[in-house]
Parts: structure tokens; C-alpha cells; sequence
């Protein structure tokens, strides 16, 4: 199982990091020995030649493939402008090293600033570019979602993904991987078993046919708490953000970050109750008065019964009289609906 969910793992990354080394160490050896007949003042050249290459990868880790293609397409536009400026003739009669220095600066100039306005634009922007080039339109279904922890744990995830209200491009950042081991490592038992747990439903969810979970490599700075490292993975990543913490939720949005809180969804929801609303309830406890009893709607939404308690475990018809606003919640009250002499006969 673990296997499966450690699909590119920091070890692997290294491996292939040292071997790229060795290999650039290996062939600066081959050129030094048969051009400048010193092999070793090859392999130390193609050793620093590789390191180079390695830490400019590192520098590169939080650059996306969508913002490198973006700069990319920046940096072919400003250099096209700058050879149509330079063709114009504008420095005839400069001389030889002028020319040079002002095309240089030129270049750089316009190079940059097209790969800003590159980086910083949207796909529908580049319409007015390209006209007759139009990207489509991608819907939040297509979105991909940086799931947290909690909602992985709490396990309405699997169910949600398949009905097609979100996004099947689900994205785990390592660390909250790590948090889900530590919690199945865990010495606690309760604890142990919601690892475990939701350690198995995210290898069922890879399993599963049309949907997309997968493990994104960056950590963050380690000492950033886990909420940080969420919002900047999620603006890195230009996804949403999948959770139910309702304060992570608040600074997500004061950064710009897209949010979809699982507790809004469930809010969103529940069944519309006013007074005067009938329903069959199941009456399964006692009430806090004595001729009360307490029934629960699917979404755990309470209704105090009156003068109800003599029809404790059976299901009966209510209607729904008055609603209370408490600190847990909204809390109703409701009468017995024309109850039948046979279930009074049953009750006795």
C-alpha cells in the first residue's frame, strides 16, 4: 500500500540528481583527457558543470511547467520585438560598439519585460494575442484540488470525488502524507486506526478508474506551519483548496487562494425546516423534560418532541412548531401529528 503512495520520492529525486553528476563529471573526464590531455582538469570542469546544472534545478522548484512555458512564450515576443526595433535602422550612423551595446540592452530589456507580462497574464489574455487562438474555457470541475489532511481523514472524500461535483484532480502534498504516516504510527490506538484508515481509502481513490490523486514533492520551509505550507502550495500550484477548517479557510482567501470548505458544502445542504414543516421522525432518546422526547434528521439536525416520550424507538408523523438558535447549531421543536389510537395502543 505504501508503495503505491510514495510515487516520487525525495531518495529517487537524489538518485537521479548524483547520477546526472557523475555522468557530466564522467564525460568532462573523456573531453579533458582527449582535447587537453588532463582528465582531471576535465572531470573537476564537467563536476562543476553538473553541480550548476543540479542547483539551478533547486532554484527552479517552485516554477511550474504553466509558468515556464508562459515565460517562455514572453521571452520569444519581446525578442521579436526587439529585432523588428533594431531592423528599423534607428542607429544608422552609430558606430560598431555602440550598435552592439544598445542592441544588447535592447534585448535584455524587451526579453524581460515580455516574459513578466507573459508570467502575470491569463489564458484569456492571450487572445488578444494570438487571435484566432482561443484556449478553452476550463470549468472548477477541471480544477485541481490540494486536499487537506482532515478532509482525507474524515472520509466523505471517495464518495464526494465520485459524484462529480469536484474536481478528479486531487493533489496530496508530501508533507501532509507525512502527517497521515505519523498519525498511523501513531501510540494511540484511536489515532493509529485514522491513519491507517485514510492511508487505504487514498490508495483505493489511485485505484480508482477516472480519478487523479497525485503526491506533490514540495515541502516547504520546515519550520512553516502546515496551514502556510497548504496556501503556498495551492497559489504555487494555481489550484484550489480542499479542507474543513473554517479558519484556514478565512486566510486562504484574504491571499487570493480558492477554497472549497467541506463544511459550507454540508451546510449548503441540509433540508430547509421551517415552522409548520410535517415529517416522520424516529424517536430515539428522552428529552430534557419528562414527557419530551429526541429524534435526529440524516444531517444530525435535532428536533425536541413534546409530549412524545411514551412513543420512544417507533417512527411518527410530527410537525415541526418552533426553532431555537443555540451555540451548536439551529434547534427545533415540534408537536405529535394527529397520532393514531393504535400507536397510543402500542406506546401503552
Amino acid at each position: 500500500m505504501r508503495a503505491i503512495l510514495l510515487m516520487t520520492p525525495k531518495t529517487t529525486l537524489n538518485f537521479l540528481r548524483t547520477l546526472f553528476v557523475v555522468f557530466t563529471a564522467s564525460i568532462g573526464s573523456m573531453i579533458g583527457a582527449s582535447i587537453a590531455e588532463n582528465a582531471w582538469l576535465g572531470f573537476a570542469a564537467g563536476l562543476a558543470f553538473g553541480l550548476l546544472v543540479v542547483l539551478v534545478d533547486r532554484l527552479l522548484k517552485g516554477v511550474s511547467l504553466r509558468v515556464f512555458s508562459s515565460a517562455s512564450f514572453g521571452l520569444l515576443v519581446g525578442f521579436i520585438f526587439a529585432r523588428l526595433l533594431l531592423a528599423s535602422n534607428v542607429l544608422r550612423g552609430a558606430s560598431e560598439e555602440t550598435v552592439w551595446i544598445v542592441s544588447l540592452v535592447v534585448y535584455a530589456t524587451a526579453a524581460y519585460l515580455g516574459m513578466m507580462l507573459a508570467v502575470r497574464s491569463n489564458r484569456d489574455e492571450f487572445s488578444l494575442i494570438i487571435p484566432y487562438v482561443r484556449f478553452r474555457q476550463a470549468t472548477t470541475q477541471d480544477e485541481p484540488l490540494v486536499v487537506d489532511s482532515n478532509v482525507i481523514i474524515e472520509g466523505r472524500l471517495p464518495e464526494l470525488c465520485a459524484t462529480g461535483f469536484v474536481s478528479s484532480s486531487l493533489i496530496v502534498p508530501r508533507f501532509v502524507l507525512d502527517e497521515l504516516q505519523r498519525l498511523a504510527d501513531s501510540h494511540d490506538p484511536l489515532k493509529r486506526e485514522r491513519g491507517r484508515a485514510a492511508l487505504e481509502r487514498l490508495e483505493r481513490m489511485q485505484c480508482t478508474t477516472g480519478l487523479s490523486v497525485t503526491i506533490h514533492e514540495s515541502d516547504g520551509e520546515p519550520t512553516l506551519p502546515v496551514d502556510t505550507k497548504l496556501v503556498q502550495t495551492a497559489q504555487r500550484l494555481d489550484a484550489r483548496l480542499l479542507t474543513k477548517d473554517t479558519g484556514l479557510c478565512a486566510i486562504a482567501r484574504l491571499q487570493g487562494v480558492r477554497v472549497l470548505n467541506l463544511q459550507d458544502v454540508a451546510r449548503a445542504l441540509r433540508p430547509v425546516i421551517e415552522p409548520g414543516h410535517q415529517l416522520d421522525l424516529a424517536l430515539v432518546r428522552e428529552g430534557r423534560d419528562a414527557h419530551q422526547a429526541v429524534g435526529y434528521l440524516e444531517d444530525g439536525t435535532m428536533i425536541v418532541i413534546n409530549h412524545a416520550r411514551a412513543f420512544l424507538g417507533k417512527t411518527v408523523p410530527i410537525t415541526v412548531t418552533t426553532s431555537l438558535l443555540t451555540g451548536s447549531g439551529r434547534l427545533f421543536f415540534g408537536e405529535l401529528r394527529q397520532a393514531t389510537p393504535a400507536a397510543h395502543a402500542d406506546a401503552a
